[in-house]
């Protein structure tokens, strides 16, 4: 028997596989087209080949059963949100498609059972739809209760919340009708107001309001019922059952029911006496001294304005910004505790000592305090004020057995121009502190216009003098180190340049004073010191010059812990041979501690060492005896003296020197009459503007050509 390769009754032809496929896939392509089905493409596909395959069998079958293809129209139903469009889509894609076929060919023979085939799954298709439908709606109906059940109770559980909440407060609530009717209150607000529980329901919340208080609670209660405000707070004044006023904080806001309309005022009532009093005792620990009890710098400035207002025409205000002298040196012996107590006993003894004037006293910070005098006829004057401090603190106060005595300094700005600014007033009498302790302890100073201008001034200076470095105004010159006996060349000196633009330049004294008031001087001294030991060394290798290179140091710097390590690092940087440097070191700071250190360090790595600013001590002429230096330097404010043709001392000075084998320079030598008195007096070198003013380093070629 012949071997055939398609089932039996069909007629042969073209692979059947092919034209299905092909079906399939533009039946999905159209269908997800108007469709949402769960499936992705690659999906789709194998699920509507396999619809195409049963259609196929079915149409070749000779059953007239159309039960699959209405099984058909289900699975599709089930693929997702087909309805009407997809239905119309299958039906379009399918009609033609399944004619169209080459397996089905003739068409003629099977275009009846193509129609039966298509309307069962119509049939199918639809009455799942339909059964899909009346689910979907039978689930939404029982969400729909789901959700009216909950709803519900959620709504019993919100009132009970609620309930607890109103029960359970400790603020006063009421829930109040638009026309001012109390609906319902707690206990807390009948509490507040003296009524016993359920007492305020019923009546109007205008009845319990302070007549004074009512307009202004009617016009906020409008403002929320007109949208204009969602929220408003007020301070008011409750009437109590028993007569009196309670200062409450009341909160309004306004309830609207379903559609928006209004319902209800909610109003919660906070009790404002214990506010009152927390905020009262807050404003207080703000504007006074926790420690003291004082009024702070904040309350005090405050005060110092009103009181520059209203003070008297004639006597005016007097300010003294107080301070009490060596209360550090108490905290660091006795400790922390200790300092604090001498603290609190000042400002006790302050009070006791203005108790009679109309006076302010605060603490500003640690242990600086201020008081403010407004001044009438009986007034005592600032001595006496100052002496009657001093001579309170005098005093033995006993803490833990010690009995301190300490003394205090003042600066006072008495009567001051009225309209002066209150912080600037508070900074002259701080100016003024700092320059009364300058002098010594236990001292006070009045405001001095001119001095406070011209502490400016310098102040200034100071602090815009990184700045003019950084900007190039600062430079290093060199003056020559002459011999007094033939003015030829011994040396060079190296000194700060400050040229100002449009100002006057200023001179390496000044330059040095300033920058030892700010603590530049540490880098501002090692980029000298390497300017200059760099410029010694090229003369000395270029010029064949090797005398010394001489450059001053400042108290700060002698006294820095690392001032060998600095001088070191110079020497190594700029290759300058040790013995080629001199340094000077003012020997009014030979008493800081580490400073003799320092000299015996200097003098060990080769460099010479210079006592500068010598003969202004008591301790001067027993230095030279103690240390190794090689020369002394008299300051030239003793060169510069009116009467130094006359005096005996400064000529004692050069044969001290020679004792111990030092040669002695005189500084300040301007003119001719200086040189001639002070080398017969046996002084060897000089410096001054008689043997040349500091120059660039250009300008000192020719000194080296006739050295």
């Amino acid at each position: 028997m012949p071997m055939t390769d398609h089932p039996p009754g069909r007629p042969a032809g073209p692979d059947p596989g092919r034209g299905r496929t092909v079906l399939a896939r533009k039946w999905a392509y159209l269908l997800s087209g108007v469709t949402v089905v769960s499936l992705n493409r690659e999906e789709l596909d194998r699920e509507l080949r396999g619809m195409v395959e049963t259609l196929c069998e079915h149409l070749h079958g000779t059953a007239a059963d159309t039960a699959p293809a209405a099984r058909l129209g289900e699975r599709l139903v089930k693929l997702g949100y087909v309805g009407e469009p997809g239905l119309r889509c299958t039906l379009d894609v399918l009609g033609k498609g399944l004619p169209a076929l080459a397996e089905l060919q003739p068409v003629d023979r099977l275009t009846e059972r193509i129609v039966l085939t298509l309307g069962a799954l119509s049939c199918g298709f639809l009455l799942a739809h339909e059964r899909s439908v009346l689910d979907q709606q039978e689930i939404m109906h029982l969400s729909l209760l789901k959700a009216v059940r909950d709803a519900q109770w959620n709504l019993k559980q919100s009132e009970a919340r609620f309930d607890e909440v109103v029960t359970a407060s400790a603020s006063g609530i009421a829930v109040v009708a638009l026309d001012g009717r109390i609906v319902r209150a707690n206990a807390a607000l009948a509490e507040m107001l003296g009524h016993a529980p359920g007492e305020l329901t019923g009546s109007g919340l205008y009845e319990v309001v302070h007549p004074d208080s009512v307009e202004v609670l009617r016009e906020a209660l409008v403002a929320l019922l007109d949208g204009s405000k969602e929220r408003v707070r007020q301070s008011q004044r409750l009437l109590r059952g028993d007569g009196d006023v309670a200062r409450i904080s009341l909160t309004a806001s306004l309830l609207r029911d379903a559609d928006g309309r209004p319902g209800h005022f909610v109003v919660v009532v906070e009790d404002g006496t214990e506010l009152m009093l927390l905020q009262g005792e807050l404003s207080r620990q703000a504007l006074h001294d926790v420690l003291t009890g004082l009024p702070n710098r904040q309350y005090f400035g405050t005060y110092l304005e009103t009181a520059l207002r209203r003070a008297d025409p004639v006597y005016g205000v007097t300010l003294f910004h107080v301070d009490l002298d060596a209360f550090g040196m108490v905290c660091n012996s006795l400790g922390r505790r200790v300092g604090e107590q001498l603290l609190v006993h000042f400002a006790q003894r302050l009070k006791v000592v203005m108790a009679r004037e109309k006076a302010m006293i605060a603490r500003f910070h640690s242990d600086e305090f201020g008081i403010l005098v407004e001044n009438t006829a009986a007034t005592p004057d600032i001595g006496t004020i100052v002496r009657a401090i001093n001579d309170e603190l005098a005093e033995p106060f006993f803490v833990n057995g010690q009995g301190l005595a300490l003394s205090a300094s003042a600066g006072v700005v008495h009567r001051p121009a009225k309209g002066i600014d209150p912080a600037e007033l508070l900074r002259a009498a701080d100016q003024t502190l700092r320059r009364a302790k300058a002098r010594r302890r236990g001292q006070w100073m009045m405001f001095d216009r001119a001095a406070d201008t011209e502490d400016r001034q310098t102040q200034a200076l100071a602090v815009g003098m990184a700045g003019a470095w950084e900007n190039g105004e600062l430079s290093v010159r060199y003056r020559p180190v002459a011999g007094l006996a033939d003015g030829g060349f011994a040396g060079v000196e190296a000194r700060l340049h400050w040229d100002r633009p449009g100002e006057p330049a200023l001179s390496h004294e000044r330059c040095a004073e300033l920058a030892e008031a700010t603590g530049l001087v540490l880098p501002l001294g090692d980029w000298l010191l390497h300017a200059a030991s760099r410029q010694g060394e090229w003369w000395r290798q270029r010029a064949g010059f090797g005398l010394p290179v001489v450059a001053g140091l400042t108290g700060h710097q002698v006294s820095d812990d690392a001032l060998g390590t600095r001088v070191t690092r110079v020497l190594s940087d700029t290759g300058l041979p040790p013995e080629q440097l001199m340094l000077g070191v003012p020997a009014g700071s030979l008493p800081v501690a580490g400073v003799i250190d320092n000299v015996t360090a200097l003098t060990d790595l080769g460099v010479h060492v210079m006592l500068d600013e010598f003969g202004l001590g008591p301790g001067d002429l027993r230095a030279i005896e103690d240390l190794r230096v090689d020369i002394v330097r008299v300051d030239r404010r003793l060169a510069e003296w009116q009467a130094w043709s006359e005096s005996t001392f400064l000529g004692s000075l050069v044969p001290l020197a020679g004792e111990v084998g030092a040669k002695l320079v005189v500084d300040g030598i301007h003119n001719e009459d200086q040189a001639s008195w002070w080398r017969t007096a046996g002084a060897e070198l000089a410096t001054g503007d008689y043997f040349g003013a500091a120059s660039p380093p250009d300008g000192l070629v020719a000194h080296f050509a006739g050295a």
